[in-house]
């Protein structure tokens, strides 16, 4: 089993009156600054196999999006990638006032790398970003096909059970889940602790990301991914997405080679949750991206 440590602070930053996000500090603080945050559903303590390699050298700065993780379930209406764009320009100045004014490197998953892409360079106030698959397409017939993905993986989401009896009933539950064959051992488990909270009930387990809230970004990914303009950049960007040889079992990722202002890989053999499945190459990746840069 993975164990996550204690964070070395805490810092409540609120997004607005009726929503607070947690800012956690892992590793060494007199090393370079990550920002890290998650994929849609999940949690950043998931990403502890991923993480944890980095806290030697690292200042590791950990959030959850709105509705994730350590925050409280708010209005579902304002769950929507508009509002998780404001939040992420709240976040980033809060850290600078938090832990201090020092460069910020950005290393976002999924829905978290999409919404650094989208926010304007006004707001970005990393000084560089490595952004793992986030789900971004080329027009024409990629289009066609993230939306046809995302509209069968939101109407399956909001169909998936979201309440269980233990947690390790929840664990068996995702070892059925194509997404999750390829991840390193104990994220099952790892998934349960972070991504569960106990119900009002006391008794049972229920997701702490309800499933409609998950399904509602989904829709919101079909409008907002073609509006990502890779030649206005803010900063130095490495793009590393999932194998697009492989049979996708989440959203298909794209080759995004062709665009010649994007610094872009991907990761052989790994699906969407490629941190989760190989940890030491992802780790490895930042690593060269950040000697690469001279961002030490």
């Amino acid at each position: 089993m993975w164990k996550i440590p204690e964070p070395i602070t805490v810092h409540k930053t609120r997004l607005d009156e009726n929503t607070v996000t947690f800012l956690r500090q892992h590793g060494n603080p007199s090393g370079p600054r990550l920002v890290l945050c998650h994929g849609n559903g999940l949690s950043i303590d998931l990403y502890y196999p991923f993480w944890s390699l980095l806290a030697e050298d690292f200042d590791l700065i950990l959030y959850d999006l709105r509705n994730h993780g350590w925050n409280k379930v708010g209005a579902q209406r304002e769950h929507n990638i508009p509002m998780l764009m404001q939040d992420y320009a709240l976040i980033l100045e809060s850290i600078d006032h938090h832990f201090g004014n020092k460069p910020k490197i950005g290393v976002f998953h999924s829905i978290s790398a999409l919404i650094t892409l989208l926010s304007s360079p006004q707001v970005n106030s990393c000084a560089a970003q490595i952004l793992f698959d986030p789900p971004v397409c080329k027009p024409g017939a990629s289009q066609i096909e993230l939306d046809a993905a995302t509209e069968h993986a939101a109407e399956m989401t909001r169909r998936r059970g979201y309440r269980f009896k233990t947690e390790e009933e929840f664990s068996e539950f995702l070892s059925y889940i194509p997404a999750f064959t390829r991840v390193v051992p104990g994220v099952l488990q790892l998934m349960a602790k972070t991504t569960l909270r106990r119900a009002s009930n006391g008794q049972d387990y229920e997701l702490r990301c309800p499933r409609e809230y998950e399904a509602q970004i989904m829709d919101y990914v079909r409008s907002f991914s073609p509006l990502v303009d890779f030649t206005t950049l803010p900063c130095p960007t490495k793009v590393i997405g999932a194998d697009p040889t492989l049979a996708y079992s989440y959203l298909p990722s794209f080759d995004l080679s062709s665009f010649m202002t994007l610094d872009y890989d991907f990761m052989p053999d790994a699906s969407h949750l490629l941190q989760l499945e190989k940890p030491s190459e992802c780790v490895e990746a930042v690593y060269q991206f950040v000697a690469q840069n001279r961002l030490t």
